[in-house]
């Protein structure tokens, strides 16, 4: 009888052992579908996760009153700079790596006469900064230093490269987290430009 007793227990044991095992599997597995639905929805769907929603869409662009990046012959990034202009405001930096990256589509986005390109270069050093564009080109019209972060913490940045289409009255009309593409220009930034530009005229 004792032995019977003993088999259950043990049996009883082994299962709550492989139910606690199985656990951080269920998770993990609940976890990769999550992130594998994202990747679908982006790859077959053709719905873009780094156009990420923002509190700031629909609302007036946060102050920019930046000083700027010294030797680059380029204005300050201010407010007035970018008032009544349709306004791709860039945030960037030399050491990041999907900046070098985007690089070229927004010096094709400059050539663009319905937008001004402009750029807050975060946390970066001058002469570094300076490396950077004089290699890749410059598709800024102003460009505001941001050594503190200050600016972009207003800005609501997430990671760079972020970018933030600004209307003509400076309301926010779109936001893209992480660099550009050419799927992301033609399917989020170009149908947003051209909103915005058929409601100036």
């Amino acid at each position: 009888m004792s032995d019977s007793s003993d088999d259950h227990a043990a049996r009883r044991s082994g299962a709550s052992r492989y139910v606690l095992a199985i656990i951080p599997l269920a998770v993990f597995l609940g976890f990769a579908g999550i992130a594998g639905k994202m990747l679908y929805d982006q790859d077959v769907n053709g719905r873009d996760v780094s156009a990420i929603p923002s509190a700031l869409i629909g609302k007036k662009a946060p102050t920019l009153a930046l000083p700027p990046l010294e030797g680059a012959n380029v204005a300050a990034l201010t407010s007035q700079a970018i008032a009544g202009k349709l306004t791709l405001v860039n945030v960037f930096a030399s050491w990041c790596v999907p900046c070098r990256q985007e690089h070229p589509l927004l010096k094709e986005l400059a050539r663009d006469s319905r937008i001004t390109v402009v750029g807050i270069n975060y946390k970066d050093k001058t002469d570094n900064a300076l490396r950077f564009l004089g290699e890749l080109g410059n598709p800024y019209a102003a460009i505001g230093t941001d050594p503190s972060g200050k600016a972009a913490i207003d800005w609501g940045v997430y990671g760079i490269p972020e970018s933030y289409l600004v209307g003509p009255d400076g309301t926010i009309l779109y936001k893209r987290v992480g660099p550009f593409d050419e799927r992301s220009i033609s399917g989020d930034l170009m149908p947003a430009i051209e909103k915005a530009s058929g409601a100036k005229s």
